[in-house]
């Protein structure tokens, strides 16, 4: 049995041609631009390369896209205020502050001094009560493309047993409310596994689909899955560069020996990752049309 790839590059692609339509028709029926704001502190080179390839997407979609780049040793108060600041524009829709910050800013107190009507991320404790409710205004970019990339590819969600490999507060958790919801693409029986589970196997073994961000290269192997199960891997581990430079990457999945028994499977890079930047951009248009009354 070969597996299905499940390719995040195209569906990602299908919805911002989506994303472009509803832009231009909110610019030309409401006189509203989405602006994005990414403020970035330090030169960490993965944030730099996030933040590039966030502005990129936003500015081909027409969105006004600012990235905000600040020097690594900026106080925490300072940030704070640049945080209230962008929370008073009213051309700023989304906010988004890039992760990991400087050790001598509390990640928590920045994230949480965002406006939760602002919070593209979806990170705000009140956004996170809105999911929890079956009520959210914007869902967290990974699991929503998660839960896009199996709807969209036509992989049976209600009914079906889901194990989610790893319990984060950015995908784990989030993943595991969203496929339990009632809705669509949802109605799923979830169980959430990690490190101080005794047996990560008994659960993986009988489990319909597999949601993996343990953050652990080829963490699940071929024989932690059953046949026909649907594989969706969101780990991105540099194990390595090649001779010229190039960083060596890894998924959180054994993909050789799981696309020998898998039904379907995302590749790694290419699968999870475009869809997380696709979703922010369909979370910061929902912020502009929230901004303008717009249904």
């Amino acid at each position: 049995m070969a597996a299905k790839l499940l390719k995040g590059a195209e569906v990602a692609k299908e919805i911002r041609e989506q994303i472009k339509a509803e832009v231009d028709e909110l610019k030309d029926k409401h006189g509203v631009t989405p602006g994005l704001v990414t403020i970035l502190v330090g030169e960490d080179p993965a944030s730099q390369s996030y933040v590039r390839a966030k502005n990129k997407t936003a500015k081909a979609l027409g969105y006004n896209s600012t990235q905000d780049t600040q020097p690594v040793d900026l106080p925490e108060a300072d940030l704070l205020a640049l945080v209230e600041k962008y929370n008073n524009d009213p051309n700023c829709h989304g906010i988004l502050v890039q992760l990991p910050l400087p050790k001598h800013i509390n990640d928590k107190k920045v994230l949480n001094a965002i406006s939760p009507d602002k919070d593209v991320d979806g990170f705000h404790p009140v956004n996170v009560g809105r999911l929890m409710v079956g009520e959210p205004l914007f869902l967290p970019c990974t699991p929503f493309g998660i839960q896009e990339l199996l709807s969209r590819s036509g992989q049976p969600v209600e009914g079906a047993e889901v194990v989610v490999v790893g319990r984060s507060n950015i995908v784990g958790k989030p993943i595991a409310v969203m496929l339990m919801q009632k809705g669509p693409a949802a109605n799923a029986t979830v169980t959430v596994v990690h490190t101080r589970t005794k047996d990560v196997a008994f659960h993986t073994k009988r489990a319909d689909i597999v949601i993996v961000a343990a953050g652990v290269p080829e963490y699940i192997k071929g024989d932690m899955i059953k046949e026909g199960a649907v594989i969706i891997d969101v780990g991105v581990n540099e194990v390595g560069k090649t001779a010229d430079g190039k960083r060596i990457l890894k998924g959180d999945v054994a993909f050789d020996e799981c696309f020998e028994k898998a039904a379907a499977i995302t590749p790694v890079p290419g699968g999870v990752g475009p869809m997380t930047i696709t979703m922010l951009m369909k979370n910061t248009l929902q912020a502009a049309k929230f901004f303008a009354g717009v249904s």
